[in-house]
């Protein structure tokens, strides 16, 4: 599907859609997988894609950016870098040299733990978290609240894509969490 810059953000939403690669029975049988790495290698998908987080983000006067381990490391710096504000690692634990708070959280089959330096930001600092997928909503749950107990103001999750039928985007409007994504699949 063409795509040109003075196009929609709709059509720029479906020019990256098309662009995801899905990778059936990875990594068990019956499992979808969204393979973003087709957005990374071609220049032009990559900033259509920066460019609709950008867009998104111009105004909102951010002061950081956090980027979930491990592919919200991919797209999350690119879009800090462009609106010229910080970047914050959420890492998985064990990841980071200095001091750290740590948030568990649940998976399929057992928990999961992600860290944040206890520096990271501070009070009133206003911060989109920001990952490659949401499926069931994990990860970005324990983002939002590490940078909360660090008193951040947590003003959006954002992530290429939803996976609406795991429930993790309900879950986390919910809990409070404003959501962007720039597309969705149905199913897993």
């Amino acid at each position: 599907m063409p795509y040109a810059p003075a196009d929609t953000p709709q059509d720029a939403a479906a020019f990256i859609k098309s662009q995801v690669r899905t990778i059936p029975d990875w990594p068990m049988a019956g499992v979808q997988f969204r393979d973003i790495t087709p957005l990374l290698q071609r220049p032009k998908t990559l900033r259509v894609l920066i460019d609709l987080f950008i867009e998104r983000y111009v105004e909102a006067k951010l002061d950081y950016v956090a980027g979930l381990d491990a592919r919200g490391f991919i797209i999350a710096p690119i879009v800090a870098y462009e609106l010229n504000i910080g970047f914050i690692p959420i890492r998985k634990i064990g990841k980071l040299p200095y001091k750290t708070v740590s948030e568990s959280y649940a998976l399929e089959y057992g928990t999961a733990t992600v860290e944040i330096h206890e520096d990271a930001c501070g009070a009133g600092d206003r911060v989109v978290i920001l990952d490659d997928l949401i499926a069931t909503g994990g990860t970005m749950m324990a983002g939002k609240k590490l940078l909360e107990r660090l008193g951040a103001v947590v003003v959006e999750g954002a992530a290429i894509i939803d996976l609406p039928d795991l429930g993790g985007s309900k879950l986390l409007r919910e809990n409070g969490l404003p959501l962007f994504t720039v597309t969705e699949f149905g199913g897993h």
